[in-house]
């Protein structure tokens, strides 16, 4: 295993402590708003400062992309070749309603190249990691995304816009042709978990639009590491540039991608 990535776990098992003690007293737990719909927790902060001083313990040179704390250079002052992308809690909304689908999640990018993954569920215990060139795992058993081969047997996963109410007209569109073309579509509001859930196979394609990299990153090489592609909006990788995804089996991938762009408007497509 990577060392990098053996960090990366420590510091995703360690949140994923604080997260488990904090969900057993709900009603005690102080809620902020960020936006509307858009919420923080005296946990998220907690994760992920717990996060960030593992990470930081063993490699100060690197910088820090985080939910909370937004953007830190690397502690050694020096400039950095590599950043961590993190979610100490993807899923806060759940949480905070004691809604079991959350996760903690983590990933290493060397410039625009993710290299290292980790999406951690601590209610089900379930360690999703993966190193570039190295395959995808689920608690140390190699996973692949599914075998599933045409758009109608698929069960997709996605997730309602929520910063971003503008093109709500245009996701329910397209929403409702999924609904008529695939075998379902689930919206249980973690993405890190759902494209978690496209490598493993329980889901054969995800989307979603207005998502933020640390939503995508370690799913994101999960998914390409499990023989899955992603893709932004035009079927390019800038997916962590515009927030808005596309993932799925080889089979599913193209058919779903291309319902969408079919339905999307120029504007939106533009921005990939």
């Amino acid at each position: 295993m990577h060392p990098a990535l053996n960090i990366a776990i420590k510091a995703a098992r360690r949140a994923g402590q604080i997260i488990n003690r904090a969900s057993n007293d709900l009603d005690s737990l102080k809620v902020a708003s960020k936006q509307p719909n858009d919420f923080v927790t005296e946990v998220d902060r907690t994760a992920e400062a717990a996060i960030i001083e593992t990470l930081q313990e063993a490699y100060p040179h690197y910088a820090i992309l985080a939910e909370e704390t937004g953007h830190t250079a690397a502690r050694s002052g020096q400039e950095a070749e590599y950043q961590w992308i993190i979610d100490p809690l993807d899923g806060t909304t759940n949480f905070i309603h004691g809604m079991p689908q959350y996760a903690i999640s983590i990933a290493l990018a060397k410039g625009n190249v993710i290299e290292q993954a980790v999406v951690y569920d601590p209610n089900r215990n379930e360690l999703f990691t993966a190193t570039k060139g190295a395959g995808a795992f689920l608690n140390e058993r190699r996973i692949r995304v599914s075998r599933r081969l045409k758009l109608g047997e698929a069960l997709i996963g996605t997730g309602f816009p929520y910063r971003e109410l503008g093109h709500l007209d245009t996701y329910l569109a397209i929403f409702r042709e999924l609904v008529e073309k695939t075998a379902g579509q689930r919206r249980p509001g973690a993405a890190s978990l759902d494209l978690a859930y496209v490598a493993c196979g329980r889901y054969d394609g995800f989307w979603e639009f207005g998502l933020s990299p640390w939503d995508m990153a370690a799913g994101a090489l999960l998914i390409s590491e499990a023989g899955g592609l992603v893709s932004d909006l035009r079927g390019d990788a800038n997916y962590l540039d515009t927030g808005n995804i596309v993932a799925g089996t080889p089979k599913v991938f193209a058919p779903m991608l291309k319902l969408i762009q079919d339905r999307l408007p120029e504007s939106l497509l533009n921005r990939g």
